[in-house]
């Protein structure tokens, strides 16, 4: 299943419970990397902390995205830091999760063009989105049957 196939999917099942939710959440992810102690170098040092340094790598390289899975995610970021997530988007952790673990790879990658960590670790929100474009239509309420 295609990125944007799988976040129609979960955008989908939750649109009408959880209201602009996702959409909060990409933002979050965003501000939430940026806004870590050294922005993407820290949150790399935490998954290098928490045996995933090689994963987190891959999405900065110019090579394929390694996968990462919800609860290897939830292991890196401590369940304070999910349920404070979840909190602000109004998810359940298990979603943030979930949710994260697909789009959080992208965000690096498109955060990250040049195979190298911005100078400070502050990824451009703007050229980020730019980059991601599809999701945007994602957030319209539009599902694929």
């Amino acid at each position: 299943m295609s990125l944007l196939d799988t976040l129609g999917s979960i955008l989908g099942s939750s649109q009408q419970q959880q209201g602009g939710g996702q959409a909060q959440l990409i933002g979050l992810a965003m501000e939430f990397i940026n806004n870590q102690p050294g922005g993407l170098s820290g949150l790399l040092q935490k998954f290098q902390q928490g045996g995933l340094g090689d994963v987190a790598q891959s999405w900065i390289s110019n090579g394929e995205n390694q996968s990462v899975s919800p609860d290897q995610l939830h292991n890196v970021l401590g369940s304070d830091v999910v349920s404070g997530l979840a909190q602000k988007v109004g998810m359940e952790p298990s979603q943030v999760t979930g949710l994260l673990a697909q789009v959080l790879p992208h965000i690096v990658n498109a955060g990250t063009p040049n195979g190298e960590v911005p100078q400070g670790g502050q990824i451009n929100t703007e050229s980020v989105l730019g980059t991601l474009g599809g999701l945007a239509s994602l957030f319209g309420g539009t599902k694929q049957a």
